[in-house]
């Protein structure tokens, strides 16, 4: 009925009313009108101005009904679109601003409320249909908003936030990332985008073309790419530019450009992604203004700007080289500098390129105007992450069906990468999202599917028509590529299972093509494999015929082999083999066991006659043997005839499938075959009877299914429940015959149920003890539990699939202690709290929780068992839960009678209570069907590896007979022993089915495609076979194209025998396809291409294409193709590369074009050309050859010839370097010669050379990073010198590219890049014999500090503009490196002054010039992190010299606070992230370390005040950081930097060595020689992890609450909101720059820096921090390398980064103690941080492969066992016991590090010393202690590392290895090694206190070692006293004196309390050599009292050892 419309507007006018009651009643009366249908909503949507006052409700002071408010709200805005055009709900509420005002609701309502927010919000962005299809704005905001809104704590609207992954959310559940975090622009950057837009819009191809090249080589580095997504004009004309694919004119030419685009596009994104998923980097900065209060310079420092002009091309100037700051809108570096003749690169000129402002003036420039107006407008039509991964894949999908296969392989690497991008972005949930984005999402990808299909389909079908051989050469080439993707695609988005729900039929058909392909089986199995899983999901009859084709071609596969194997000949007797009786396979238990799987195969034929005749014939046989007419004949006889029957399986076949065959011939002989069996005991002997009830007792689950008391079977089958006499004895044994009666009460029929329970009424009032439990059995109890457990809601059996515990194992112990207690209620609630868990089981056995539970029953069942009732259901729960997963438990209870009757006890109790009925039921179906839920006892084939833990699964009869109280998992619908059937006659028809038999056969009778295609490739062709069975020439071909071998090797002669370019090119591309295939294929360079490249020789038949120039611009497109394939094959091959390939390459590059013959030739040029060093280079190299033909003759086994041969070839590869001035033509093409300048109007020709310049770079950058783990030093030594010799051709570039009329900013970017490359490795300089390195690295300078002042300085910083950003990245990375190298090439410090650059403006003629590194200041403050961590990095580099810091202090003279001022403000700014902080903070550790003398600064006095200030607010900063570094989640997340920052690793995989605190983190962006991987990326895990926290979360809890900042629009006054609390991000290597901070401050100012560590507790923060678990869980990951971890490089990265907080940790600890230890001298934490040392010493590292991170674990161990030793010297009696209980719980692991440690004296000294020192010390103090303790009495003794060492019998051949590593490591070092001494010291120690190891010591000789010591020091004594001037114990520190001290020492140590041992001192003459040493004793009262202790010992208790009182010596003792 209509309502009123008067009533209806009353209504919606109160809800604005000032009175809450009346608002109230006034939205109640509406909903209630809603909801009995009085009100339409339609009509709702058409009020104005109710929507109005719904909005207005949040503005009243009281808000009640917030939720209903906010639920009709987005009802009314989910109308449905068909109704309306536009939907008026939507229209009014954008009308009156709902976005906004909502989006700032949200932050201040409950979370609940906050969702139906976002679905409102949701609903809100809902356009019309006309919008435009790609991509409307429907889709672009909707995304953004549920990115921006859904699951949220905290919004907070700031153009600086942190782009965090999509949380989960109901409404989307679909995306795992959505948009990137907003960046504004400026105009000049807003016009450059804008200008290369419309240029992609233009008609002109060429400048397309260019406009293409500019994006690529320039914008793209420069801008960030989600710069692009939030702007995609661009990318939308990229996208369309893709349709000219199919024109002519050579428009796919510009497709191709706009797929390279787009390929870098998605390089650049997933490296963005994966930069903000960095921990490293986050920071909560404002983006738009670096706010760094300490950089306000003073007034007076200031210049005026010139312009203030927002126009586009006025407000960001571009610098041109020779200093004129024009307008550049294009951004090209192209536009006006190109006029200019004139300019310099050289260092002495930069004065003349000085802009007219100081680069100090940057922050009270005034910055460029940022768009604000259209901010939010702009922000709404961003494009996410997923729109433009799926937007990609349905414009290049149809390009894949063009005739090019430049265009195919171009687009498949594109996909490639967009595939990578699609992975992290959408997740498969996708198809079951109900969103509108994700329904949008799916439509898409299901045509995009669909095409791939008919993409396909196309090219399979293509191969077959006749064609010219090239054009089917590329059908096949793209099926086998695009079938690899679409698979891949396919595993990336939809699992297999729900495939057929929505996979498209296109696809479905190409999946089947694929799965018949032979050819690609063979050569990508785990494609295949994925293809058949799909395809058994897809179509059943495509399925099916692909099971029946596998199974022929197994079938050809064995014939073919037995063929092969016994002969031709043997076919005619294969007839006669078709009968085989199964009573001759009793003699062979093989024999029987093949023949029972025929039979078995046979009773489960798909064929019907076939299954009828096997049943009947088994039937005849038990009729004839078990037959009455037998009764007069013998029964051992006959009995033998059934025994093949008389097998659990067989048995299992009958019941399970015999009984349920819908045919009655079947069934009815199947019931006959058991029922014969069941009644014919009688006609059985004992043996066979018993056989079968053995064999029949696994069945009986199944059989019992079938009992009936009005059926013969079935009363044979109740027979076998009922007991045969009044003892209780049955047929079956007594637990399974109670199993079967329990099993009674579930079948289906009542009657039986009835019977069931009359038997156990009689079983327990038989059992033991019945008369005191409960309940009392009588026929009232049992009448009313007939259908006892025939429940309505069955329990659902299934595992806890969670992959994170939610409460940890330490608070199950802890509630499991509340569930034994006494008091009941809280016995209750902790089963609330213990749910058990798969990973819990460990825990739950430990702490026995299944007998408490037993226990609990039993207090139950008992007369007072009311008390505990209140505990049965959880306990019952709990035990479910457990025999659920534990499949070895539940076969042990399910044997325990006395549990199966206490649980139906229970249930009789509880019969009223559903709950517990239910309970125990599903644990009856637990335990009494365990013997059939074992579905691999029945399999056909078991595996041999069981399931863990085993999934409960039931026989699908099993429920079809049972009425059972729980819900499972079904098995063996169908027989496991059914076979197939074989291909019908239609199927054969085929033309895929034939193919592949066809395929089969020819392989399978030449055993592989090798042989295969070796035989198509001879002359002489033998024809064995059928015509049908021949391969056509199809055939042929596919099988030549996809074996990899096979077609690399036609690729190759293709190329030797090509007649044109065209052909070789062609070649190549194949070649390519190969590479690309192994990289979908997910094999990388262990494909068979990478194998099969390993392998074959392929180097010389490129070898003529790179030692030339090309001649013309078809031999450098043939170049740049050949270039392109070896880049990607060695980045394919990156993390494995062959060292042949890499020897070849340079080899090649460093060949010079004009060989010498030999050395005569060498002498005679060497004569004519007064080259410089030429003739110290000849000396060197004849050397070597006389060396080398001198050993010859010495001895053939050179020792040397290795080193002598690598110096030839160093040597040779010099004099040929410095023979020609060019190694190679490539070097060569890098750089343009002037006649080729002078072709640059020929457009087609520059671009050629163009890209060959770029594939050339590409290459070498590859190359370098090849060389991470090369350990070949023939390579290295080769390497070496390219790396100088392309350094070399790199700064040629750079002087060319800053050229004026060269000047261009593709080159400039691409040398600039390459040049980061190169420098990152040390060394790199010094490998020229014509240049000194220092000379190079000058050069080097010169040019980076030109380029840096031309892009930054002179532009005023350039802090907010993008462009020239990849140019500042780069450059800032070369000077870092190089700073490094000009430290290690210089002699001196002087090359510091070649940094400063003079700062002044040209227009004031008085103004002083600065002298200094002021242009490195503006750098730290840039809008870029990266920058500003390199260029901090940069600083930190240079002021460990002293130089550095006086330089660096002059140029911060006009900032508040100076140096000090501007670093310590930069490390105390939260906001910043933590890598920028790391590197303020060794400026800091670095200007403590270095003296300043206050003389340098006027102004400013380097005195220790500024320290003490330094302390006394770091502290406090560290206080609070490391604080909120407590709460931060672990995350196993990847560090995604731009190409340019690709070389940064762990800092503590540096050397095996520690470095220098000071320079610490100045060498992390250097490569070493064993690192090398361009994608390796450093990773963070922080402490206290959050289970919540998903893999691409950032999640921080800050005081208890959870933040999570969110990607925000642009900030607006209109979007005012309330901002979050600030999160500060600390990570390990953020706090191990602390801790070295604080070292050195405790140095510098110990005590101050004291009292602020005690005031602030920072030391149990930092301690606290660190947690060994964490350490622990990585090492486990790095050993188990499972599929679900994270990448190997990932986890490495993490365990290094907190080893290096360890290790730093461990620094401060002892700097801590040296000076003041009573800060550490605190129970709590001497307990917690002892016990985290310990664990990390014992973590077990064997099985890390990586050398670096051993070295790494190494390096940390040496500092924590120093960190022991000190606390053991410096707090022994508050620090032993913990250390001692420590040890004691980790005996064993400790004793395995200590032998490891010690170990390792001769590969790792440090460690080996500081180890033994530990234990020495440990020993000494605990002996103190016992001496101090003799005479006191205590009960409690922590234990002692003695009696460890003694008492402990478990770990004694450990201990015993211990003794012999101290013992070698002290005799095989000589006497002038300080290791030497150092294990003599443990060994004294360990000697003093353990028996053990006096034992040992003295098995192992040590007593008769010293003594022969003691007599040949005797001897050398003697002989130094005859030589003329020595005198003998003069000098203390005389080697043999402390040898001999040493030696007897040891003996007493060894004699003491040892008889055994006194026993051998006293056979090798202890006290005859004393008295040979008297004399000389006697000359040193230390040695003296040395040697009486030593008697002293040796005589106490020993009568045997009293000397001879006439001996010299007595006299002295008397």
């Amino acid at each position: 009925m209509e309502p009123d419309g008067m009533v209806l507007a009353g209504l919606i006018r109160k809800l604005g009313h000032q009175l809450a009651e009346i608002r109230e009643r006034a939205l109640k009366n509406i909903l209630c009108k809603i909801e009995h249908n009085l009100i339409c909503c339609a009509d709702l949507v058409q009020e104005r101005l109710l929507f109005l006052h719904l909005l207005e409700w949040f503005n009243f002071p009281s808000v009640p009904m917030k939720e209903e408010v906010l639920s009709l709200l987005n009802r009314l805005v989910k109308m449905p679109l068909f109704l309306f055009q536009y939907p008026p709900a939507v229209q009014h509420l954008v009308d009156l601003g709902a976005v906004e005002f909502l989006s700032k609701l949200r932050s201040n309502v409950e979370p609940n409320l906050q969702a139906e927010i976002d679905g409102i919000l949701d609903g809100l962005f809902i356009l019309p249909s006309e919008v435009p299809e790609l991509y409307s704005a429907s889709y672009q905001t909707s995304q953004t908003v549920v990115k921006t809104y859904c699951g949220q704590t905290v919004i907070c609207f700031d153009a600086s936030a942190v782009a965090l992954p999509l949380t989960a959310h109901r409404a989307v559940r679909c995306l795992k990332f959505s948009t990137f975090p907003w960046l504004p622009l400026t105009t000049a950057d807003r016009h450059v985008l804008s200008s290369n837009e419309s240029s992609l819009r233009s008609s002109n191809h060429t400048l397309i073309w260019n406009t293409c090249e500019l994006l690529k080589d320039v914008i793209m580095q420069d801008f960030p790419a989600e710069i692009f997504l939030q702007r995609p004009k661009i990318v939308q004309s990229l996208l369309s530019l893709l349709k000219l694919a199919f024109g002519g004119d050579g428009k796919h030419r510009l497709a191709l450009q706009a797929v390279s685009c787009l390929q870098q596009l998605c390089v650049c994104l997933r490296n963005r992604l994966n930069f903000h998923r960095d921990p490293h980097f986050f920071s909560s900065k404002q983006d738009t203004v670096s706010q760094n209060s300490s950089l306000s310079y003073c007034q007076e420092a200031r210049v005026p700007h010139h312009s203030q002009n927002p126009s586009p091309g006025g407000s960001s100037p571009r610098p041109s080289v020779v200093g004129r700051t024009g307008q550049r809108p294009r951004g090209d570096g192209q536009d006006w500098d190109a006029v200019s003749s004139s300019g310099s690169s050289g260092h002495a000129h930069v004065n003349s390129r000085l802009s007219v402002h100081s680069a100090l003036d940057v922050a009270h420039l005034d910055l460029p105007e940022l768009e604000a107006a259209d901010a939010l407008e702009l922000w709404f039509r961003q494009l996410s992450l997923p729109q433009l991964c799926v937007c990609i894949l349905e414009s290049a999908v149809p390009l894949l069906r063009t005739g090019s296969r430049e265009v195919v392989i171009r687009v498949l690497e594109l996909l490639a990468e967009d595939l990578v991008l699609t992975g992290e972005a959408i997740s498969a949930d996708v198809w079951d999202d109900s969103s509108l984005f994700a329904i949008d999402v799916k439509e898409k990808l299901l045509v995009v599917l669909g095409s791939l299909g008919d993409t396909m389909c196309y090219h399979k079908s293509s191969v077959s028509l006749e064609q010219p051989e090239a054009v089917l050469v590329h059908h096949r080439m793209a099926f086998v590529g695009i079938s690899l993707f679409a698979v891949r695609l396919l595993q990336t988005l939809l699992p297999a299972e729900k495939a057929s729900h929505f996979l498209p039929e296109p696809m479905s058909a190409a999946l089947f093509l694929v799965s018949l392909d032979m050819p690609i089986s063979l050569e990508y199995p785990n494609i295949h494999e994925a293809v058949v899983a799909y395809l058994e999901q897809l179509n059943s009859e495509n399925y099916s015929i692909y099971k029946r084709t596998a199974e022929a071609v197994y079938s050809i596969e064995c014939t073919c082999n037995f063929l092969s194997d016994v002969g031709k000949e043997l076919l005619s007797c294969l007839g006669y083999s078709t009968f085989t009786s199964w009573k001759s396979a009793q003699a062979s238990p093989l024999l029987q066991g093949e023949s029972q799987k025929v039979f078995l195969r046979m009773l489960s034929h798909p064929l019907l006659q076939v299954k009828v005749k096997t049943y009947h014939c088994c039937l005849e046989i038990i009729k004839e043997c078990l037959g009455v007419h037998n009764v007069s004949q013998p029964v051992s006889s006959l009995c033998n005839g059934i025994h093949f029957l008389l097998h659990p399986k067989v048995l299992y076949e009958i019941c399970a499938f015999g009984m349920q065959e819908p045919k009655n011939e079947v069934n009815a002989a199947a019931k006959a075959i058991l029922t014969y069996l069941l009644q014919g005991r009688l006609m059985m002997t004992a043996l066979t009877w018993n056989k079968f009830i053995e064999a029949l007792c696994p069945v009986i689950p199944v059989l019992q299914g079938y009992a009936d008391t009005e059926d013969p079977l079935g009363n044979c089958v109740l027979l076998l429940s009922k007991a045969s006499s009044e003892a209780g004895e049955g047929i079956l044994p007594c637990t399974t015959r109670l199993k079967s009666i329990l099993r009674l009460l579930l079948v289906r029929k009542p009657s039986v149920r009835a019977l069931a329970l009359k038997l156990l009424a009689c079983y327990l009032t038989r059992e033991e003890g019945a008369g005191t439990k409960r309940p009392s059995i009588d026929a009232r109890v049992l009448s009313r539990v007939t259908n006892l457990f025939i429940v309505k809601k069955p329990i659902e059996l299934k595992l806890d699939d969670r992959k994170e515990l939610i409460i940890k194992l330490e608070t199950v112990e802890k509630v499991y202690e509340i569930f034994i207690s006494d008091d009941i209620d809280l016995r209750n609630q902790s089963h609330c709290t213990l749910w058990i868990d798969i990973k819990m089981h460990a825990v739950v056995k430990k702490l026995c929780l299944i007998d408490k539970i037993i226990e609990y029953l039993n207090e139950c069942v008992g007369q007072d068992g009311e008390v505990i009732e209140c505990l049965i259901q959880p306990s019952l729960t709990l035990l479910r839960k457990v025999l659920c997963a534990d499949p070895v438990l539940r076969v042990s209870l399910s044997q325990q009678s006395s549990l199966l009757t206490l649980l139906l006890r229970v249930s009789l109790i509880f019969h009223e209570d559903c709950t517990v009925v239910t309970e125990v039921g599903a644990l009856f179906c637990l335990l009494l069907f365990d013997e059939v839920s074992r579905m691999d006892m029945w399999s056909d084939s078991p595996s041999s590896k069981p399931s863990s833990p085993s999934i409960f699964s039931l026989p699908v009869s099993v429920f079809r007979r049972y009425h059972l109280p729980v819900h499972a998992l079904g098995h063996h619908a169908v027989s496991p022993y059914s076979m197939v059937l074989p291909l019908s006659a239609d199927c054969l028809a085929l033309k895929p089915v034939s193919d592949m038999l066809r395929m089969a056969w020819n392989l399978s009778w030449y055993h592989g495609s090798d042989n295969l295609l070796k035989q198509m490739n001879s002359e002489t062709k033998i024809h064995e076979f059928l015509d049908t069975l021949k391969l056509s020439t199809e055939d042929t071909l596919t099988l030549r194209m996809t074996h990899t071998a096979s077609g690399l090797k036609d690729c190759l002669h293709s190329i030797v025998q090509a007649a044109a370019h065209r052909e070789a090119r062609a070649a190549v591309t194949r070649m390519s396809f190969y590479l690309l295939n192994d990289r979908l294929s997910f094999k990388d360079g262990t494909g068979p291409c990478g194998i099969t490249l390993k392998s074959l020789s392929w180097h010389t038949t490129l070898n003529r294409f790179l030692q030339v120039l090309p001649a013309c611009t078809e031999d450098e497109k043939l170049l740049i193709d050949i270039i392109h394939f070896l880049n990607k094959l060695l980045k394919e091959q990156r993390k494995s590369v062959s060292t042949e390939l890499l020897n070849w390459l340079l080899e090649l590059l460093l060949r010079h074009v004009k060989s010498l013959r030999n050395e005569w030739d060498l002498q005679s040029w060497c004569l004519t050309k007064p080259v410089p060093h030429v003739s110290f280079l000849l000396q060197m190299y004849f050397q070597v050859r006389i060396l080398e033909s001198r050993n010859v003759e010495r001895q053939r086994a050179k020792p040397d010839g290795g080193a002598y041969r690598i110096a030839k070839i160093t040597i040779v590869i010099m004099l040929n370097i410095n023979l020609d001035a060019s190694p190679n033509p490539l070097f060569d093409l890098l750089v343009l010669t002037e006649s080729q300048s002078r072709e640059e109007a020929d457009t087609i020709r520059t671009a050629v050379r163009q890209q060959l310049q770029k594939e050339l770079m590409a290459l070498f950058n590859t190359l370098l990073l090849s060389f991470g783990e090369v350990a070949d030093r023939k390579c290295l030594e080769l390497f070496y010198v390219f790396q100088t010799q392309l350094a070399l051709k790199l700064l040629q570039c750079l002087r060319v590219t800053d050229a004026p009329h060269f000047y261009g900013l593709p080159s400039l970017e691409r040398t600039l890049r390459g040049m980061a490359h190169l420098t990152a490795f040390p060394g790199w300089s010094s490998h020229s014999p014509l240049t000194k390195p220092l000379e190079i690295c000058v050069k080097y300078l010169s040019g980076l500090l030109e380029v840096i002042t031309s892009f930054y300085v002179e532009r005023g910083g350039n802090a907010m503009s993008f462009m020239g950003k990849g140019v500042t990245k780069s450059t800032v990375l070369c000077l870092l490196h190089l700073s490094h190298e000009m430290m290690v090439q210089a002699q001196s410090s002087e090359w510091m002054s070649l940094w400063f650059l003079p700062l002044g403006s040209q227009g004031e003629e008085h103004a002083h010039t600065q002298q200094g590194l002021a242009w490195l200041i503006p750098l730290w403050v840039d809008r870029d992190p990266e920058v500003r961590f390199t260029s901090l990095g940069l600083g930190s580099a240079l002021t460990t010299l002293e130089a550095g810091c006086v330089a660096l202090a002059s140029s911060c003279q006009n900032i508040s606070g100076g140096l000090w001022g501007t670093v310590v403000n930069i490390l105390l700014d939260q906001s910043e992230c933590s890598m920028v902080r790391r590197e303020a903070a060794f400026i800091l550790q670095n200007l403590l370390v270095i003296p300043m003398p206050s003389v340098i600064i006027k102004d400013y006095t380097w005195q220790l005040t500024d320290s003490s200030w330094l302390v006394s607010h770091k502290v406090d900063v560290g206080c609070y950081s490391t604080r909120k570094t407590t709460h931060v989640d672990s995350f196993p997340v990847l560090t995604g930097l731009d190409d340019s920052f690709k070389f940064w690793r762990a800092p503590s995989r540096t050397s095996n060595q520690d470095q220098d605190p000071s320079s610490l983190s100045t060498s992390e962006t250097t490569v070493a020689a064993s690192l090398g991987s361009a994608e390796f990326q450093p990773l963070v895990l922080c402490a206290a992890p959050l289970p919540e926290a998903s893999h691409d979360q950032f999640v921080a809890q800050v005081a208890g609450q959870h933040e999570t900042a969110s990607p925000r629009p642009p900030q607006d006054s209109s979007l005012s909101a309330p901002l979050p609390r600030q999160c500060v991000f600390v990570t390990p290597p953020l706090l191990s720059a602390v801790c070295s901070l604080l070292d050195s401050l405790l140095a510098t100012t110990p005590g101050d820096t004291a009292d602020a560590l005690r005031q602030a507790r920072l030391m149990e923060l930092l301690c606290g921090i660190a947690d060994a678990a964490l350490l622990e869980t990585r090492v486990r990951e790095l050993q188990a390398l499972l599929p679900a971890s994270p990448p190997l490089e990932h986890t490495q990265a993490q365990v290094s980064f907190l080893l290096e907080y360890l290790s730093s940790l461990s620094r401060l600890l002892q700097s801590c103690l040296l000076v003041d230890p009573d800060l550490l001298v605190q129970d709590e934490l001497l307990k917690s941080l002892i016990t985290n040392v310990i664990r990390v010493l014992t973590i077990y590292i064997k099985d890390v492969l990586d050398a670096e991170l051993i070295s790494a674990f190494y390096q940390t161990w040496t500092h924590l066992f120093n960190l022991l030793a000190t606390l053991l010297r410096k707090a022994g009696p508050a620090s032993l016991p913990f250390i001692t209980m420590g040890l004691a719980r980790h005996w064993a692991a400790v004793i395995d590090t200590f032998c490891t440690c010690v170990g390792l004296s001769a590969t790792c000294p440090p460690l080996c010393t500081a180890s033994l020192q530990f234990l020495s010390i440990l020993l000494t103090e605990e002996a103190k202690r016992h001496l101090q303790d003799k005479d006191k009495t205590s009960l409690c003794h922590s234990p002692t590392l003695a009696s460890l060492l003694d008492k402990t019998q478990e770990n004694q051949a450990s201990v015993e290895r211990l003794n012999e590593v101290i013992l070698q490591c002290y005799e095989g070092k000589s006497p002038k090694d300080t290791l030497r001494r150092v294990a003599a010291n443990a060994l004294l120690s360990l000697l003093a206190v353990s028996r053990r190891a006096q034992k040992l010591a003295l098995r192992a000789s040590l007593v008769d070692g010293c003594i022969e010591q003691m007599k040949h020091i005797h001897a050398q004594l003697n002989l130094d006293c005859l030589r003329p001037g020595k005198a003998a114990l003069k000098r203390k520190d005389d080697g043999f004196i402390k040898e001999l001290s040493i030696a007897m020492q040891l003996l007493r140590n060894c004699l003491y309390q040892n008889e055994e041992c006194k026993e051998a001192a006293l056979e090798a003459h202890l006290v005859p050599v004393l008295h040979s040493l008297w004399p000389w004793l006697l000359m040193d009262d230390s040695m003296m009292q040395v040697a009486l202790q030593l008697l002293c010992v040796y005589t106490a208790n020993f009568p045997s050892g009293k000397w001879n009182p006439k001996l010299p010596f007595c006299d002295v003792l008397k």
